[in-house]
């Protein structure tokens, strides 16, 4: 009874009198604030992490892990540079490929693109755009014919669907008597993605290697060597040893290298965000040090009789800040059960759609990690611990005499 005194008495002080019901009500408070703050927090960085993931999905979806070049700006002996490259550990697949950009153009709308010449029988094992298709087949791009797979957002501002003709025109073309003429041939539309990213459903069309050098007029030589890699957290290992193998001659960028800014913002920004809505639980902790105070002091006479009974300072400190812990805890697991349940239903129904355009993404995406969890419970706890010290250090000096003086 020694020893378990403290959380029985505890316990007892989340009840407060009748006569004194706003007591109570302020405990209430107390853990819904603790409860929405843990709640925020769990949300917004359940989002910010489903916006990394989200982005590197479809960025590296449509993308190389690793992309090599020339710095003269063709590589002629491709398919031994392909071969050396795959002998390489870590590698998992390289091919060459083609890359210009153009003009697509129906009837009298235009708009410029990037033309991106693949070789279609080994694009599966390089990146994942066949996965985006959604309208027609990926295997209907042939290695030698007019062929051509569009994004959604280029079809749709086109005008043009399945098994339609487009133009795509060169700046960069034959000369003739009046200066240099543009170069200008109809691809056929055989397949339509969509990543959900603006940048590539209105910008990307993709060809085979062979129709995209016989337009560029490259022949035998290609734009670089697009490389995956098994363990994409080490691709910038990766690119240095192909740096070391070919020279540096050659430039080699790995995914994390070509997309710096875009993922270093977005973790600054969940960094950001974390120390914004701790704040929240900040409050949530002010609430439980004016609770405790008031419950001090509506409890003074029980302490001086606790105290009488040969309770120690410690005892009686022990009481408060165990009180101040258990809102805390029960704060914490209400708002990750909300927050749990509210980045289960964002993430199944697609609740909140977003444009395109503007945010790279179609959809809100939500990923919780385990980690994100335990940074917030932790945190969460510990400053409800921290805020009971100074009103239970105030119940522990109450002098016994007074409250009982007059008794």
């Amino acid at each position: 009874m020694r020893h378990t005194y403290p959380f029985i008495i505890a316990f007892r002080y989340l009840k407060s009198r009748k006569r004194h019901k706003s007591i109570s009500f302020n405990t209430v408070i107390s853990i819904g604030g603790v409860a929405v703050g843990v709640m925020a927090l769990i949300i917004v960085l359940a989002v910010m992490s489903g916006f990394h993931a989200d982005l590197q999905k479809k960025i590296l979806g449509v993308n190389a892990h690793v992309i090599v070049a020339n710095q003269g700006g063709r590589i002629y002996n491709q398919r031994l540079l392909t071969d050396d490259i795959k002998k390489l550990s870590g590698v998992d697949s390289a091919a060459p490929f083609v890359l210009g950009q153009v003009m697509a153009a129906k009837d009298r709308k235009a708009q410029g693109v990037l033309l991106r010449g693949i070789l279609p029988d080994r694009e599966k094992a390089i990146t994942g755009i066949y996965s985006f298709i959604k309208e027609g087949r990926f295997e209907n791009l042939t290695d030698v014919g007019k062929e051509i797979i569009i994004g959604r957002e280029l079809a749709g501002n086109l005008g043009v669907t399945i098994n339609d003709e487009i133009n795509i025109i060169s700046p960069v073309g034959d000369i003739g008597p009046l200066g240099m003429l543009p170069k200008t041939e109809k691809f056929k539309v055989v397949a339509i993605f969509e990543v959900g990213m603006y940048e590539y459903d209105s910008s990307l069309v993709i060809t085979s290697i062979e129709s995209a050098q016989l337009f560029f007029g490259l022949y035998n030589s290609v734009s670089g060597i697009v490389v995956r890699v098994k363990d994409i957290y080490q691709a910038q290992d990766i690119r240095k040893r192909i740096n070391e193998l070919f020279g540096f001659s050659y430039s080699v960028r790995d995914w994390m290298q070509m997309n710096k800014n875009l993922f270093s913002a977005l973790k600054l920004e969940k960094l950001a965000m974390f120390v914004i809505l701790t704040l929240i639980v900040l409050v949530a902790a002010f609430n439980i040090v004016s609770t405790l105070i008031m419950n001090v002091i509506e409890k003074e006479r029980d302490i001086a009789i606790l105290k009488a009974m040969g309770a120690t300072n410690a005892g009686i400190m022990y009481i408060f800040m165990l009180q101040g812990f258990i809102v805390g805890l029960i704060g914490t697991c209400l708002g990750l059960a909300g927050g749990s349940i509210t980045c289960y239903l964002l993430d199944t129904y697609e609740m909140i759609k977003l444009p395109s355009d503007v945010y790279y993404l179609s959809r809100l995406p939500v990923k919780v990690n385990v980690s994100d969890f335990m940074l917030v419970s932790i945190s969460a706890i510990i400053i409800s611990f921290l805020s009971t010290i100074y009103p239970a250090y105030q119940a522990a000096i109450v002098n016994p005499i007074e409250p009982l003086r007059f008794e």
